[in-house]
């Protein structure tokens, strides 16, 4: 999977020289990018200069240089939504929301309601909730809609194996929030549990993912809601 995983990165090495040679190694991609960057001929597209900042966003993270990489991904956003690429701009947020800056939790917000909004790749949007689930206190019910959510993107939007791998990790979640948010431990209660919160029905669980959003956000939109869901085939 590209983005539900649990590895530790480069810098994680088990001895000082391990990580220094992890460093150097994150360091001199680093450099490649920025010269490809530096290269670019005159008159290129945009995006072409925001995915090599997506690029570099990443190694930055990965070298916890958090702001640097936050200025990165937030120009490559900008881009990207001028340009309604939003599978790109969800990614974007994604690495804003990972680089724990004061506006962090409004990318998060924003990357959702992209995710959500739009048919983009369902791991990502998987992934984006699972933020969610891990931002959220153990009694709050947040955590299960976003849950909910997650399992329900899959359902409308992955098909044969990558559908049986995804649904096995929203329900594995599901059932994790469950435990954490009601103590389930059993089949007949987690069936109470959707049933009592009323995570079986999108239609009531979908507009208390907007309001998960809302939360997330606040004021802070840097995109226009009601423009781009004016656009949509079916709004």
């Amino acid at each position: 999977m590209k983005y539900l995983r649990d590895d530790a990165g480069l810098l994680d090495a088990d001895d000082a020289d391990d990580a220094q040679s992890a460093t150097a190694l994150l360091e001199s991609r680093l450099l490649e990018v920025e010269r490809a960057m530096a290269e670019l001929p005159p008159g290129h597209a945009p995006a072409a200069k925001a995915e090599l900042q997506l690029d570099a966003a990443r190694l930055l993270l990965d070298l916890g240089r958090r702001e640097e990489a936050w200025n990165s991904a937030r120009e490559a956003f900008e881009v990207f939504a001028g340009d309604e690429a939003w599978e790109q701009a969800v990614i974007a947020c994604d690495l804003l929301y990972r680089a724990e800056q004061p506006e962090s939790l409004a990318a998060l917000g924003q990357g959702i309601w992209l995710a959500v909004t739009f048919p983009i790749d369902p791991e990502l949007s998987v992934a984006m909730l699972q933020h969610v689930v891990e931002e959220t206190p153990d009694d709050a019910d947040g955590a299960a809609v976003a849950a909910a959510t997650a399992h329900y993107v899959v359902e409308l939007r992955s098909q044969g194996k990558e559908k049986e791998d995804l649904q096995f990790f929203t329900g594995k979640l599901l059932a994790t929030v469950a435990r954490r948010h009601s103590n389930v431990e059993d089949q007949a209660q987690f069936d109470q549990w959707m049933e009592r919160l009323e995570l079986h029905d999108p239609e009531k669980f979908l507009p208390r993912m907007r309001n998960v959003v809302d939360v997330l956000v606040q004021d802070d939109w840097w995109i226009d809601r009601e423009a781009i869901w004016a656009k949509l085939p079916v709004n």
